[in-house]
């Protein structure tokens, strides 16, 4: 069965089909579904539009119940959903599920969002009269999510849209469409009025391509690529519409001499391979000063010997399959580079056989590395991380900061001086300190700096500053 759009509260038919493939398994289809026109875009902006009034005005407490009866329904079916995730997009069955219970932990905190919109009443500095600071919806949404957090990024993009008032209009990568379906269809069941929220599955330069160029949406905000997130902005500033970007990351992390050897390797394993290293707050670059250097790299190279690649859904495993082909030549692609620039290949970097077919690489440390090669300057998105020696801390901080991104930044140390330093000093909008650069709890602010972001933060209560528009209104007594 072909899963639809939503349109103006129906599910619409598209022209063609596209299906969705396992990457544990190329022979799996994951399912198929209806790929959305210009036209179905055009359709679900107007919709959104026409809804927009009755909703912006709606009482708090039907959005709430909306949002809390999404995030039950999203956590009891935890397992399901994540397995689903985890089939179509390649992490792990572990963290499918635990992607999936975030989902359900942010729509739950929007819910009781919804009975927390406060305003401010000041006194004016004229007598006799008052003043009122207020919030209110900005209008149509449009979001526009990628493939690598497919249940995770819509949710926390989505439960604050509607959490304030604004209707929606969502594309999502169209790799991964399973896991927003699912999502758009448990939020529709759950007593969402027609148009707030609407679905147009498709390619961008079709679908996303007629949201940019409506001047009906007040609002976007994406998630992807650089060269993607540079053209939402232009056409953002056309329409003199509010923007959001989330862009990525060349995220550092630094061991220092001083750092427990076994968190440091822990923390690097996770931050550069775990979800096969397609987060844009995985590490990529490894900075570890000379006096741990060698113990590092050793201790390193023997934690990944114990790493599992497989089948995503298969018990034990570490790490999946790479999201798709492309993916995976874009990796090997970077592998090739950095041995052409003189880094040496100290482990992995090899394509592997499972006993179903799938993209699997093995995840690939690069040793004698420097923060000139392409490998430390772009970004890869996938598991292939290299190590850069340093003589100390000043020039760790030094090399970590050299970037164009700023997105997350962590630090392996036993000094409070050292980390105390670091937290204040480091170009990135989050900090980790003897922890993964990757990992973000629900409810606080998500954000870069340099070119990694654009805008407000996402997530926690810091999302209405993007979802909102402030209203100042004077009253003589």
């Amino acid at each position: 069965m072909v899963q639809k759009n939503l349109i103006d509260g129906e599910w619409i038919a598209g022209s063609e089909a596209f299906r969705s493939i396992n990457p544990s398994n190329t022979n799996d289809v994951v399912g198929e579904y209806a790929r959305a026109s210009a036209d179905d875009a055009r359709a679900a902006i107007a919709a959104a539009k026409a809804a927009f009034p009755a909703w912006s005005r709606s009482g708090i407490l039907e959005r709430h119940a909306i949002l809390r009866k999404t995030a039950d329904e999203i956590l009891a079916r935890k397992d399901e959903l994540g397995k689903l995730l985890s089939r179509e997009e390649g992490k792990t069955l572990v963290e499918g599920i635990g992607e999936t219970v975030r989902a359900g932990q942010i729509f739950d905190f929007f819910a009781g969002e919804c009975l927390r919109l406060a305003g401010e009443v000041l006194p004016s500095a004229r007598p006799n009269i008052g003043v009122e600071i207020t919030r209110e919806p900005v209008g149509v949404v449009g979001i526009i999510t990628p493939w690598n957090f497919p249940i995770a990024i819509p949710a926390w993009k989505i439960a604050p849209a509607l959490c304030y008032g604004n209707t929606v209009v969502f594309k999502p990568a169209e790799l991964v469409p399973g896991s927003s379906w699912a999502i758009v269809d448990i939020l529709h069941r759950a007593g969402l009025p027609k148009g707030v929220l609407n679905l147009v599955m498709g390619k961008g330069s079709v679908v996303g391509q007629a949201m940019l160029d409506s001047p009906d949406i007040s609002a976007i905000t994406f998630t992807g690529s650089v060269g993607t997130g540079k053209r939402v902005a232009a056409a953002s500033v056309e329409h003199n519409r509010k923007y959001q970007l989330e862009m990525g990351g060349k995220n550092p992390f630094v061991v220092l001499d001083d750092a427990d050897l076994s968190v440091a390797v822990e923390a690097a394993v996770n931050s550069a391979f775990f979800s096969t290293g397609q987060r844009c707050t995985a590490s990529s670059r490894i900075i570890v000063t000379e006096g741990i250097h060698d113990r590092f790299v050793a201790a390193m190279g023997e934690r990944m010997k114990g790493l599992t690649i497989d089948d995503a859904l298969k018990a034990g495993t570490h790490i999946g399959p790479v999201v798709d082909e492309s993916q995976l030549n874009q990796d090997t692609d970077y592998i090739a580079i950095g041995k052409q620039e003189g880094a040496k290949l100290a482990f992995g970097g090899e394509l592997l056989k499972r006993d179903t077919p799938g993209f699997y690489l093995q995840p690939a440390l690069f040793t004698e590395a420097t923060n000139a090669m392409r490998i430390s300057r772009e970004e890869i998105f996938g598991p292939v991380a290299a190590v850069i020696r340093v003589r100390d801390y000043d020039e760790a901080l030094a090399v970590a900061n050299d970037t164009p991104f700023g997105l997350s930044s962590g630090i392996a140390t036993t000094s409070l001086k050292h980390a105390t330093h670091f937290k204040r000093n480091a170009e990135a909008g989050m900090v980790m300190v003897n922890l993964p650069t990757a990992g973000v709890d629900f409810h606080v602010p998500f954000g870069g700096r340099k070119g990694s972001s654009y805008g407000s933060r996402e997530q926690g209560r810091y999302a209405a500053e993007f979802y909102t528009t402030v209203k100042t209104a004077y009253t003589l007594a």
